[in-house]
């Protein structure tokens, strides 16, 4: 049986990292690494949407998930994202993964092709076959993927013992408690992650495990004390912090460029490590993002200042 625990709390979405010429940049992942492990977050979320992969090649992404092995192993829960276009690619990473020794590995469904849901679930299963003593864990973003996750198809791959949760990062907090609902009926311990970071509050009160978000770099002692405030009945305190996270959240994405790539300026304001810009055909940020990122980097001290 797994323990769920390690799941429970915060989890950023871990940024992809560059070097000035745009390769990926294996010493400021470690740093990056480091950095979250003395910020006090329960894990990372490793090759995602936050961290490019799509954008990546696979020898990158295997790449990028050693080095943060290297320093996290044993400190952090780590989960690797590891779908790919095809399910060859995705069962080498898999593997991949499995044989670095973290805790889950995770996927969105086959995206561009609208495949039937059992289709999807053999994509599913085949990976987390190549990985056969690993957690795995369902990423379902219907807004980008395309496909949602419906009770049928959850309920299919929960045949798959090693089949623990769900990345739910859908709008309606609603799924959350749907697919908690569905591992109540199968008498299991079901992780479901808050994916939305503009909504965690709502997801924890409905009974997410914990969050996995794109923004918890840019403020990861927020999210922290967000969720420290919901366990412990905050509630007041609670809805405050999510309400300048949300504030903040809108301030990063009313530039020109990418939100990841003012995310990295912002750490780099802050004192954070340096990961460099996003890869096209994300937008870099322009001349006339650079206040904007200022201006999001000071209302995050502030909200600090103000919360931790």
């Amino acid at each position: 049986m797994t323990n769920i625990k390690k799941y429970e709390g915060i989890i950023p979405a871990f940024y992809a990292c560059y070097d000035k010429d745009g390769n990926v940049d294996l010493a400021a992942a470690k740093k990056l690494t480091q950095w979250f492990i003395d910020k006090g977050v329960q894990g990372l979320y490793v090759g995602g949407s936050s961290g490019e992969c799509i954008y990546q090649s696979k020898e990158e992404r295997k790449a990028v998930l050693e080095a943060v092995m290297e320093v996290a192993k044993g400190k952090l829960t780590v989960i690797a994202h590891i779908a790919c276009n095809n399910t060859a690619d995705s069962k080498e990473l898999a593997a991949h993964a499995e044989s670095l020794g973290v805790d889950a590995i995770a996927s969105i469904p086959p995206i561009y092709f609208k495949l039937p849901p059992y289709a999807i679930a053999k994509y599913w299963n085949d990976m987390s076959d190549a990985a056969p003593n690993t957690d795995f864990i369902i990423y379902n973003i219907p807004q980008l993927a395309g496909v949602a996750l419906s009770v049928p198809l959850l309920n299919e791959m929960m045949k798959n013992p090693r089949c623990i949760g769900v990345k739910n990062s859908s709008m309606p907090t609603q799924d959350i408690q749907m697919w908690r609902d569905e591992g109540i009926k199968q008498n299991r311990d079901f992780v479901v992650f808050n994916g939305p970071d503009e909504q965690l509050i709502s997801g924890l009160v409905m009974g997410a495990t914990g969050g996995i978000g794109g923004t918890y770099g840019a403020m990861p002692e927020l999210y922290v004390e967000l969720y420290r405030c919901v366990k412990a009945g905050e509630m007041a305190k609670a809805l405050e912090i999510q309400n300048d996270c949300c504030r903040i959240i809108y301030k990063m994405c009313s530039g020109h460029g990418n939100m990841y790539g003012m995310i990295k300026e912002i750490l780099r304001i802050n004192g954070g490590p340096d990961c460099g810009s996003v890869r096209l055909p994300l937008a870099a940020l322009v001349e006339s993002d650079l206040p904007i990122a200022q201006e999001a980097a000071k209302m995050i001290r502030e909200a600090e200042a103000k919360y931790c």
